[in-house]
């Protein structure tokens, strides 16, 4: 019943639906958003145990995420979520998984999976409901694709996430609901509207401005932060470029083609290259484009066999005791091995001859005088250890040696602000020409000479935040609920431009106790704050183990 609820609120009313999953997100941000980061205090081969996972080992984190990351996406039916709400996600997951083997939650049967399934959003079609055209298609292509997501981690997110909502309804609270709260919910999404923008471009608004040395002065003191030179790290790296490792690995022609076949849509025909499009005759393709197929796999091959004399050589680093200075020299020498300069780097930037991927980050965070050389990190160009050799410290320059930056700041702060106040100047004049009987291009038209700026008009016919229009940006949106019928909102920013946004017209619906849809929103805004009480509790529950566990870090 609740999924029913939930997809048919979804499809009816997504706005409404969203600002709801909102909620429910942020209850959970707001409880743990305090808690010790779980990534940079590691700088001791040490164990930090989150409810059977050890937050302090990449290959544990790898699952826990990925399982987070397969979840959403087959929940939501897209990816790309941000990575830190990712995080929290997974952290709500494991815990309640904690919770369900401590209460004996039985593992998902096939029925409960079944029914799971089809209430997912990856497998629903434009009309809300389960395909199973789109589920056959992506059981065909985990099958095809190669991605090392296999059935079976599917299977197994699945049954994980069946016995996740089974806690979740136990810990949901009743979910009461105000008669003024649906009749709000619903009137904001039936209510019809018709707008007019007028969109204030930023580069063309150049005010005449200067800065006093006092000004500037006051400037630098007040945002000294802005300016302070972080901690820097000066190491080295051992290179294993892949290219040393070409000659060492092969490729038969039935590995080849099956990497072909795994990846087909990197290697287009010639003729299939100009419709963007991959020819449905695999054999005959194949033999066009078989050179590049072979020389991209051995290039892989060679980038695996460099990561893996890297990691050979950090393990021997390890076992060996290798201490920093001429024990280390000794030993790399041995190995006729050398050591490249690099650049002083920052803990959050990295070295920039290496790049700055995670695994990069993650080596960067726990090098230190004690742990003086790091795990092996791919790169670009084949695989890198670091080598600490010491660190800079931070410093705070004084006003002098950064003077230009601070004055090229301090004008572009200036420049916002009057922006802002522009916005503000605009809006009352158009609203007053708006009020005498001007058409509202002509008042547009007429402040954009006054004031020496740029300004374009737009329309946005009428329509419901139930049948969202894809023109309506979230800035526009955000207005609606301040605006009144003949108003014109404050500016609000959106890129390099200010938009102010005219309500020309506004319908608000009629609602009455019969309307189908009364019930409909009480249910599903019921079932949205049912869950805050999980939510809360799980929240509360991952944040008390992080802190049980940073506490074991630092012993």
């Amino acid at each position: 019943m609740i999924s029913w609820i939930q997809r048919t609120f979804q499809h009816h009313f997504r706005t409404v639906f969203a600002i709801l999953l909102a909620v429910t997100i942020i209850s959970f941000i707001a409880t743990i958003g305090a808690t010790p980061g779980i990534g940079r205090g590691d700088r001791r081969d040490i164990r930090r145990d989150f409810f059977g996972h050890n937050l302090a080992s990449q290959e544990d984190m790898g699952h826990v995420m990925g399982d987070a990351s397969l979840s959403i996406e087959l929940q939501a039916g897209y990816s790309g979520i941000d990575p830190e709400r990712v995080k929290m996600y997974a952290l709500q997951r494991v815990a309640a998984l904690h919770i369900a083997d401590e209460w004996h939650v039985p593992s998902a049967t096939t029925e409960e999976v079944t029914t799971y399934i089809k209430s997912l959003g990856i497998f629903q079609g434009q009309d809300g409901q389960f395909d199973a055209t789109r589920y056959a298609s992506f059981r065909q292509n985990v099958k095809t694709s190669g991605s090392g997501t296999g059935e079976a981690d599917i299977a197994r997110v699945l049954g994980d996430d069946v016995r996740m909502k089974k806690v979740e309804r136990l810990l949901n609270g009743p979910g009461y609901v105000l008669d003024s709260d649906v009749k709000s919910e619903l009137q904001r999404a039936e209510t019809s509207w018709s707008l007019a923008t007028a969109t204030i471009d930023y580069a063309s608004y150049k005010p005449t401005l200067s800065a006093s040395e006092a000004e500037l002065n006051k400037y630098f003191k007040d945002n000294s932060f802005r300016y302070q030179i972080p901690t820097r790290i000066v190491a080295e790296s051992i290179d294993f470029p892949a290219q040393n490792y070409v000659s060492s690995v092969t490729a038969s022609d039935t590995e080849v083609r099956a990497f072909y076949d795994q990846n087909r849509e990197r290697f287009p025909a010639p003729q299939a290259a100009k419709t963007a499009k991959v020819s449905a005759n695999a054999d005959a393709d194949f033999v066009l484009v078989k050179s590049d197929v072979k020389e991209a796999l051995i290039s892989q091959r060679a980038k695996q066999a460099a990561a893996k004399a890297a990691s050979d050589l950090a393990y021997a680093l390890y076992e060996g005791k290798v201490s920093s200075g001429t024990n280390f020299n000794q030993f790399i020498s041995a190995r006729k091995l050398s050591t490249r300069s690099l650049a002083p780097f920052t803990a959050e930037d990295g070295p920039s001859e290496l790049g700055n991927s995670a695994d990069m980050t993650d080596a960067v965070s726990k090098l230190d005088s004690n742990r003086f050389f790091s795990e092996a990190v791919t790169t670009a160009n084949g695989a890198s250890i670091l080598v600490y050799k010491s660190s800079i410290p931070s410093t705070q320059p004084t006003l002098l040696e950064v003077h230009d930056k601070v004055k090229n700041d301090f004008a572009d702060s200036s420049r916002h602000r009057s922006f802002s106040q522009l916005g503000s100047t605009l809006r009352g004049v158009i609203q007053g020409r708006l009020d005498t009987g001007m058409a509202f291009e002509k008042a547009v038209s007429d402040a954009s000479k006054t004031y020496s700026v740029t300004i374009k008009t737009g329309f946005i016919p009428t329509f419901t935040l139930r049948d969202r229009p894809k023109t309506l940006t979230a800035q526009v949106g955000g207005t609606l609920d301040r605006l009144e019928k003949g108003q014109i909102s404050d500016m609000v920013i959106d890129a390099d431009s200010g938009i102010l946004v005219y309500a020309a017209d506004k319908k608000a619906p009629t609602l009455n106790a019969s309307n189908p849809q009364v019930e409909i929103m009480r249910q599903a805004i019921g079932s949205s704050m049912a869950r805050l009480a999980s939510s809360s509790y799980l929240g509360e529950l991952v944040n008390k183990e992080l802190k049980r566990t940073e506490e074991v870090v630092k012993k």
